[in-house]
């Protein structure tokens, strides 16, 4: 907060109070009819009230220049913001390019393991019969879903659980 917005807010809020007391002696004077001690406490009450006034338009600068630094400082951050994404861009592009120079590494499969991506086992396309069948490994693959509680062990649903929805 800035420091006319301080002292505009709080001068306008002592003033506003110190107002009360002229006003409870121009209530007073009035109940007792005697007009020279209204007339005095009005302008006391006039008084504060004009500088309550002075004060309130130095608060109304003060929160201008707050807003005014304010929007400064996020201009500030956004530039930086964008400065630090074109620098990162820029050393993404680098590493790619690095990469598409000949320095990359290079992978090769064997027979036997094009046979295995293939979902042939490399004993059955070679024709050595090590036991292992294909519908075996499948049947493997699909397995029956399984829970786990919070202590990390598997838990095993409850056969005579049934689930009817009507609509």
């Amino acid at each position: 907060m800035h420091t006319k917005t301080m002292e505009g807010l709080a001068g306008a809020n002592m003033n506003m109070k110190l107002l009360n007391t002229p006003f409870c002696v121009y209530k007073e004077a009035e109940r007792r009819g005697d007009k020279a001690a209204m007339e005095r406490a009005m302008g006391y009450v006039g008084e504060f009230a004009d500088k309550a006034e002075d004060y309130q338009k130095i608060a109304e600068k003060g929160m201008k220049e707050d807003a005014k630094e304010a929007r400064e400082k996020a201009k500030i951050e956004q530039e930086n913001a964008i400065r630090k994404r074109k620098e990162e861009r820029e050393e993404q592009e680098k590493t790619i390019a690095e990469s598409r120079n000949g320095d990359a590494d290079t992978v090769s499969i064997s027979e036997s393991g094009k046979a295995a991506s293939d979902g042939k086992s490399a004993s059955v396309q070679d024709g050595t019969d090590n036991n292992i069948f294909v519908e075996e490994t499948v049947d493997a693959i699909k397995m029956e879903p399984v829970i786990y509680t919070k202590t990390g062990e598997t838990a095993k649903p409850e056969p005579s659980t049934n689930i009817s929805v009507s609509i």
